[in-house]
């Protein structure tokens, strides 16, 4: 390599050296911005999941004293001193207050907290289905059967994860009103279903027999059909 080229090269680096000093001194500090967003960025992350956690464990913590009250009064009450930092928290709480006063014979009480969460959009849907149903099957509410049972026949139209429940209980209302074929047939249709749990299947069971069918037969026909022979 001659004099000249040697010469002419060392220039070119220099000159890029140059450039690349000038593009950091001007441009240098979106690289440190961005070094301090993802440092700050999993900071926050950490300190988040921290406050979340220590909130759940307080809330746990609450509504566990609140439970462990002398009776459904005392537990009513505490759990509805109970705030929750979240939607789907407070829906907790208040299905939980409204089982307690359920129990107290407070059964107006108990559906104002039901209503609450189920007219809530911002509780997810599971907890409003739930506060749904339960306001639907509460004792003493005073809501006829014919509302009873558009409401779980609107539950289960809805594809909710209380089908199966609302079934069941659809079958309490047909013998409720003396149609008690109908409440066989529902109930055996119920006893197929691949949903059923071991504990809805053990009620089932005992209530087809509490009406004189036997489980898992042919609902009996009821008088002035006509069997068809294929």
């Amino acid at each position: 390599m001659s004099d000249t080229d040697s010469f002419i090269e060392e220039v070119s680096e220099e000159v890029r050296r140059d450039r690349m000093f000038d593009l950091f001194r001007r441009y240098g500090w979106i690289a440190v911005a961005a070094v301090l967003l993802l440092v700050g960025g999993a900071a926050w992350n950490e300190w988040s999941r921290s406050q979340q956690q220590t909130q759940a464990e307080a809330l746990g913590d609450a509504v566990v004293a609140a439970l462990q009250l002398e009776d459904a009064a005392q537990r009513a009450a505490a759990l509805q001193d109970i705030q929750s930092q979240t939607a789907d928290g407070q829906a907790m709480v208040q299905l939980l207050s409204a089982a307690e006063l359920t129990a107290d014979n407070r059964a107006s009480d108990a559906l104002t907290q039901l209503a609450a969460v189920r007219d809530n959009d911002e509780v997810q849907s599971i907890y409003r289905q739930i506060a749904a149903f339960k306001f639907l099957v509460i004792p003493n509410s005073g809501s006829s059967v014919e509302d009873r049972q558009s409401g779980l026949e609107a539950l289960i139209s809805s594809g909710s994860a209380l089908r199966v429940l609302a079934e069941e209980q659809l079958a309490l209302l047909d013998i409720e009103l003396g149609n008690e074929a109908d409440a066989v047939a529902r109930l055996q249709r119920l006893l197929e279903d691949s949903e059923i749990t071991p504990g809805v299947r053990r009620r089932v069971t005992q209530l087809i027999t509490s009406l004189g069918a036997t489980p898992g037969e042919a609902p009996i026909e009821t008088p002035g059909e006509t069997p068809i022979d294929g």
